[in-house]
């Protein structure tokens, strides 16, 4: 008897991390789209959540300006995340100007606020934290 070579430990899926590319200018008008887009990532076609505990990344590193628009998205984006059975919103690439916005409202502890490429370690986009 011959078994096939299995790839990847056995009963484990693999799992693509889910990122939400935010870029441009973001209105109050593009809020919706961007937690319909959101929604997509978070579920599946039977309305079930994929991976609740895996968490959600949303770049926002090419956003051009950071304003109140962008704080609301990034609180509902937030709240899109944590009715998937809990998910945690965690941004990317967050400019200094965005950090200040989400401290200055409060919501730096709603999302998980990180700088820099890739999971970020705060040591890019202007060095200093907050």
């Amino acid at each position: 008897m011959s078994f096939g070579r299995r790839t990847g430990l056995p009963g484990v899926e693999s799992m693509t991390p889910k990122v939400l590319v935010v870029t441009g200018r973001v209105t109050r008008a593009m809020v919706p789209g961007l937690c319909a887009e959101l929604e997509s990532l978070l579920y599946g076609p039977e309305g079930a959540a994929r991976a609740p505990d895996a968490g959600v990344d949303c770049d926002v590193g090419g956003v051009v300006h950071a304003d109140l628009a962008l704080v609301e998205a990034v609180a509902r984006l937030g709240l899109v995340a944590r009715r998937a059975d809990g998910t945690r919103l965690r941004l990317r690439n967050v400019p200094p100007e965005l950090r200040s916005l989400l401290d200055l409202v409060g919501l730096a502890d709603v999302v998980d606020v990180r700088c820099g490429p890739g999971s970020g370690t705060g040591t890019e986009a202007g060095g200093s934290g907050s």
